[in-house]
C-alpha cells in the first residue's frame, strides 16, 4: 500500500514560486500515474496538474498551464509541482494521489500542504 506525504507549502508573494513534493511509501509507486490536486476554502478539490508512470507524458489544467511544472522521479518515490508566477486565486490546500483519468480509485489523501499566495 502506498501512503502520501506532502510538504513544501507556504506562504509567498504573488508572482513568487514554490516547489511542492510528494513522497510516496511503497515499493511500486513507479506503477502509477500520479495527480496534483488543489481545494481551496468552499470549493471541490480539483486536478491541476498530472503525469504518467514514466513522466513522459503530463497533463495541465487551463488554470495553471504555463505556470506549474509536474516532475516524478520515480527512484526517490517522488512528485513534485514546481509553481511559478503564482497567484491569489492558487491560495489552496495541495495534495498528491493518483491520477483518476488512470486509476479507478485513489489512495487514502495526505494531509496535504497549504499554499497561500498573498496579492
Amino acid at each position: 500500500q502506498v501512503q502520501l506525504v506532502e510538504s513544501g507549502g507556504g506562504l509567498v508573494q504573488a508572482g513568487g514560486s514554490l516547489r511542492l513534493s510528494c513522497a510516496a511509501s511503497g515499493r511500486t509507486f513507479s506503477s502509477y500515474a500520479m495527480g496534483w490536486f488543489r481545494q481551496a476554502p468552499g470549493k471541490e478539490r480539483e486536478l491541476v496538474a498530472a503525469i504518467s508512470r514514466s513522466g513522459g507524458n503530463k497533463y495541465y489544467s487551463d488554470s495553471v498551464k504555463g505556470r506549474f511544472t509536474i516532475s516524478r522521479d520515480n527512484a526517490k518515490n517522488t512528485v513534485y509541482l514546481q509553481m511559478n508566477s503564482l497567484k491569489p486565486e492558487d491560495t489552496a490546500v495541495y495534495y498528491c494521489n493518483f491520477d483518476p483519468r488512470v486509476h479507478s480509485n485513489y489512495l487514502a489523501w495526505g494531509q496535504g500542504t497549504q499554499v497561500a499566495v498573498s496579492s
